[in-house]
């Protein structure tokens, strides 16, 4: 209804107006009348609803009435606009994640929902201010043309995994659900919540996708030159891409789809999810500082160390920042959160411009339950 899309002040202010002379059901069927009509039409139309009823003795009285209730249509209009207009809805972002979790936790998809999140994201051009030429998280990744791009293989089925959701809250975009599942992926393996916002809008055709080579490579020539090119040219700086590197603590390669790894350990011959690939830990469903401490010791050769990663701990400044959170967890969670949502937030439109809070509700506060995969991801099977 349009009228409960009405902010509060408006609502008071239409009482104050015309309280006096008009009763509560028609005050309410005006302010559904004016929300109804054209903009261009709607401040006459409001008006002329409400004085007709009104029995004023002075023409003072009647403009001042008349200036009041132009306040209270320019109130009702601008705040049914923005409801209209909310890129994403935000019951529905709260309900799609509740759903993620349930996903998580029947198939283990922690990483891939973190990387589909982070390669939407990770296209950003700062160099760029034209939205969606930019790139950024909005939504590109789930056209065909840009799934196919080599540095995305095997997210096509992070996208099978998440369009039931999709379909099912059709009041959410695209580039919101994309990092939605990313920050509750890395939240419910043990991770830190994520300062989040939502309300990013999604491009609208695949002619607006980036081309491809956006993304980093795992082994590239130089690996340190390379990471501060992909990154600085999004705006991050050494201590976040240190930081972002710690998610490897989450998830295997598969030599199928990166060209890296080894085909199965004995930490993921058994799953668990599809078995298979290489991991970086140990417990690679568990959300914690563990990627840099193997990353530093490269003590077993079950664990796999990209050239990209043992960069970490040989530049000097990227070593700086690997080293304190190899040995403090703490300040790693609390760089990461603010890195990742830095990323999240990159080269997004957001409708409304300040974002969608969802975190205000009394269940977002609680403590999230024990995940359970992380008690067993080190090849042994559940009981």
């Amino acid at each position: 209804m349009a009228a409960a899309r009405l902010s509060a002040p408006s609502m008071a202010c239409i009482g104050a107006g015309a309280g006096a002379a008009l009763p509560c059901s028609s005050r309410l069927a005006v302010t559904r009348s004016s929300l109804r009509l054209s903009s261009s039409h709607r401040l006459t139309a409001f008006r002329s609803l409400v004085l007709v009823h009104s029995p004023l003795r002075s023409a003072q009285q009647r403009s001042l009435q008349m200036r009041t209730l132009d306040r209270c249509a320019i109130r009702a209009s601008s705040a049914a606009t923005s409801a209209a207009t909310a890129a994403s809805d935000a019951a529905q972002l709260r309900s799609a994640r509740e759903d993620i979790k349930e996903l998580l936790r029947s198939t283990f998809c922690h990483p891939i929902l973190v990387r589909l999140g982070w390669h939407d994201a990770g296209t950003y051009d700062k160099n760029i201010e034209e939205w969606p030429q930019r790139g950024g998280a909005n939504g590109s990744l789930r056209f065909e043309i840009e799934l196919k791009h080599a540095a995305n293989a095997g997210l096509v089925n992070a996208l099978k995994l998440i369009q039931p959701i999709k379909d099912k809250y059709s009041g959410i975009t695209y580039a919101d659900l994309f990092q939605l599942a990313s920050a509750t992926a890395i939240e419910d393996a043990g991770g830190p919540k994520i300062p989040m916002k939502y309300g990013r809008v999604d491009v609208s055709g695949a002619e607006q996708c980036p081309p491809e080579g956006k993304l980093p490579d795992a082994g590239p020539p130089s690996p340190g030159a390379h990471l501060r090119d992909v990154f600085y040219r999004m705006g991050l700086d050494d201590k976040e891409i240190v930081a972002l590197s710690g998610a490897h603590t989450l998830g295997r390669s598969r030599p199928e789809r990166s060209g890296w790894g080894k085909p199965e350990t004995k930490y993921t011959k058994d799953g668990p999810g599809a078995p298979g690939g290489q991991s970086w830990t140990v417990q690679w469903l568990k959300f914690d500082n563990s990627y840099f401490k193997e990353i530093k010791e490269r003590k077993d050769e079950d664990l796999l160390v990209l050239p990209t990663d043992a960069v970490l701990f040989d530049d000097p400044s990227f070593k700086f920042y690997a080293e304190k959170y190899a040995e403090d967890q703490e300040t790693f969670f609390k760089d990461y959160a603010e890195a990742h949502a830095k990323l999240s937030n990159l080269g997004a439109k957001f409708d409304p411009p300040e974002g969608i809070d969802i975190d205000d509700d009394s269940k977002s506060a609680s403590a999230p339950e024990p995940f359970v995969a992380a008690k067993y991801s080190s090849g042994e099977k559940k009981a």
